[in-house]
């Protein structure tokens, strides 16, 4: 990934993501061993004090509420539906990708099976940085479900360890991450939804 082609990040559907995310959908994207491993790594990277989760939906994968939980997402409905925010944010990070947020404001920032719509990735990751504080970390877990329509072409086209890759290079790229560490959350032969986590600290 040296030099990204011409269209790494176009769209079938390249329509106002507003009207896209109009309608509520208050449903869950991964299955319930995904969803549990999501939780898992939580826990085990002790993601637990102000956290922001970015393009955030009803539901927030964590299996204990970290102190504080900003969600950050595009409906409305979606968000006061998430029992464990505390902070509730609607905004288009395709249409500006700098998040609401002051400096250092969270510990940690986490990304559920979304990283795959962003049209301006390295831009969000740049960001992300600047809200985070010392020594935070940004969380990118994702699997092979997607919306066709709204996934950038890059994603479409590529395999489960190329999608790894990509993740891992919006980090690289960004310049304001240390090394990214990628890891497969759910076993190579579990039958249900695949479960891949790639995530760095913030340089200080």
């Amino acid at each position: 990934m040296s030099d990204l082609p011409d269209g790494f990040f176009g769209r079938m559907d390249e329509s106002d993501d507003a009207l896209f995310y109009v309608e509520p959908r208050l449903v869950t994207h991964i299955d319930d061993d995904a969803i549990a491993a999501v939780g898992a790594l939580y826990d085990e990277l002790g993601i637990d004090g102000d956290v922001l989760d970015l393009m955030s939906s009803w539901v927030s994968h964590f299996a204990s509420a970290p102190r504080s939980l900003t969600v950050l997402g595009m409906n409305a409905t979606e968000l006061d539906a998430n029992p464990m925010a505390t902070h509730r944010v609607v905004h288009d990070l395709n249409a500006e990708p700098r998040p609401p947020f002051a400096q250092e404001t969270f510990d940690d920032v986490v990304c559920c099976v979304s990283v795959d719509y962003l049209t301006r990735p390295i831009d969000v990751f740049r960001d992300v940085a600047r809200v985070l504080r010392a020594g935070g970390r940004f969380v990118c877990t994702f699997s092979n479900r997607v919306f066709m329509t709204k996934a950038i072409a890059a994603w479409l086209y590529a395999d489960d360890d190329e999608h790894c890759r990509i993740v891992a290079e919006y980090f690289d790229r960004s310049l304001v991450f240390g090394p990214a560490t990628v890891a497969r959350r759910t076993p190579p032969d579990h039958r249900g939804d695949p479960l891949f986590a790639v995530w760095a600290t913030r340089r200080t």
